[in-house]
């Protein structure tokens, strides 16, 4: 008989959902909104109803479970320990999932989750130890080692946005401290840099007509051969190749994937990241490759079928 698997990956607007074989064949994807009323207490039965939908159209008892990505640190048995944006804290997300559905649930922090997508299906293709970087508003990170998620003892693992990389910063980050890599090189933390620079000069650059500025605006404005921008990118290549030839000295990564919405720039974010990662980094590290991540937005349901055979595989070992 063919099985079945869910992935699910909250968000704060949407839950994205897909319908897997357990090859990794995606069947459906869909999303519902994040109903996050009343402490986000209807966020689970919203889901649950979804997937009970979808699950009368299969044949009983061949749906292996439900794998989830929540944007929280997580504990090992699936408690997501504070999640700002959906209102949970020490909110069981695997149990009561599975109370639910009648499924196994299993549920990580969603960075994670989508690492191990993109090492299923994705740019990590074939590798066992990689870190996986989304450079979004913030700055997200996965670890996998012998090809397995490293969480942490609190969900914490691969938290490498929050590394300090300016001890001098005197501006806080939201995680309250300063000088974190997050600061610098997410899309919001590329702007920052972008307004210091442009308020500290009157050299012309086109950067100055653009209004909101975006991390976008200045990938483009650097292709162009803008003199600022191009300054700027230098600087984000310096700043997270330094960072990851650090991370590289701990993990030995044969791959490092960087998606989100600064990877949407293209190859001009990996070829500066390589350069200075390759100056940097240990001899033994040389030939880690640094790419972009090809599932997008899918990474995390992806990821979370993945979650959830691997789970499934090691409780049958025991």
């Amino acid at each position: 008989m063919r099985n079945y698997a869910f992935g699910v990956d909250v968000g704060g607007t949407f839950c994205k959902l897909g319908l897997f074989e357990t090859d990794g064949t995606l069947l459906e994807r869909w999303e519902i909104p994040t109903d996050t009323r009343d402490g986000g207490t209807r966020i689970l039965p919203d889901v649950a109803a979804t997937i009970q939908e979808r699950r009368k159209k299969l044949p009983e008892n061949s749906v292996l479970g439900v794998g989830v990505g929540v944007p929280s640190p997580m504990t090992q048995d699936g408690v997501a320990i504070k999640s700002v944006n959906l209102g949970w804290e020490n909110y069981p997300v695997a149990s009561e999932l599975s109370r639910l559905t009648g499924l196994p649930v299993y549920a990580a922090n969603d960075v994670n989750v989508a690492s191990l997508g993109e090492l299923w299906k994705g740019s990590a293709v074939g590798y066992s130890n990689a870190i996986v970087l989304t450079l979004g508003t913030g700055i997200g990170g996965g670890l996998i080692v012998n090809g397995h998620l490293v969480n942490g003892e609190t969900g914490s693992a691969g938290e490498i946005g929050h590394v300090i990389v300016n001890p001098q910063e005197t501006e806080r980050c939201a995680c309250g401290r300063k000088g974190c890599l997050e600061q610098y090189v997410s899309a919001t933390g590329l702007v920052r840099m972008a307004e210091r620079r442009l308020s500290g000069t009157s050299a012309h650059s086109i950067l100055r007509e653009k209004n909101p500025l975006t991390a976008k605006d200045i990938f483009d404005a650097a292709k162009a051969g803008d003199a600022i921008a191009v300054e700027l990118v230098e600087s984000f290549g310096q700043i997270l190749g330094g960072a990851l030839s650090d991370m590289a000295c701990v993990l030995n990564p044969e791959i490092i994937v960087i998606g989100g919405g600064v990877s949407k720039a293209g190859s001009i974010v990996t070829d500066i990241v390589q350069r200075f990662f390759y100056e940097k980094t240990l001899f033994t590290c040389k030939n880690t490759k640094i790419v972009l991540a090809t599932l997008g937005n899918d990474a995390g349901i992806y990821g979370g079928v993945r979650l959830l055979l691997e789970r499934i595989k090691q409780e049958r070992q025991g």
